[in-house]
C-alpha cells in the first residue's frame, strides 16, 4: 500500500447551496470555514467543519449549463455521510420537526444504534451516538442503509 495518504474531506454536489447550508449549518451545527465562487467551474463552493471535529465537508454547486459535466443526479454519487449526536432519538425528533425527511427511524442499540435522514439533495445522513452509555456508542460505521 502506498504511504502518505490521508483522508482530507468529503465533497458533495448540491442542487441548492442555500438549502444545503441551512441543513448542514443551521440544523447540524457545522460552521462555514470558507465560501466563494470558483471561476473554473462557473460555480460556488462552501467548506464546512463541525466544531471540535476533524472532518471537512465541501458543498459544490455547479450551474446546469457549466463545464462540470452532466446535470445533477439524485444524490447517488455518494452513499451517505455520518454525524455523531448526543442522543439519536432526540436528534431525529428535532430534525423531523424542522421538516427533514427521516428515511430510517432509530434502530439497533449499543454500538449499532443509528438512524438516517435526507439532506436537501437526497443524500442519506447517518446519525450515530457520540458517547458510550448515552444513546449507545460510536460505531465505526454501520451497514449500508439502503
Amino acid at each position: 500500500m502506498p504511504s502518505g495518504f490521508q483522508f482530507r474531506y468529503t465533497g458533495i454536489r448540491v442542487r441548492d447551496m442555500e438549502a444545503s447550508l441551512w441543513f448542514y449549518r443551521d440544523l447540524l451545527g457545522m460552521e462555514v470555514a470558507w465560501r466563494g465562487p470558483v471561476g473554473s467551474t462557473h460555480g460556488e463552493v462552501a467548506t464546512l467543519r463541525s466544531p471540535g471535529g476533524g472532518q471537512t465537508l465541501e458543498l459544490n454547486h455547479y450551474p446546469s449549463d457549466g463545464p462540470m459535466g452532466p446535470p445533477y443526479r439524485e444524490g447517488d454519487e455518494i452513499d451517505h455521510l455520518a454525524f455523531g449526536v448526543e442522543d439519536v432519538f432526540r436528534a431525529v425528533d428535532e430534525l423531523r420537526a424542522r421538516g427533514v425527511p427521516v428515511k430510517v427511524e432509530p434502530r439497533g442499540g449499543g454500538q449499532l444504534l443509528c438512524a438516517f435522514v435526507l439532506d436537501p439533495n437526497g443524500i442519506w445522513v447517518e446519525l450515530l451516538p457520540t458517547a458510550p452509555g448515552k444513546s449507545g456508542s460510536t460505531s465505526g460505521g454501520s451497514s449500508d442503509p439502503k
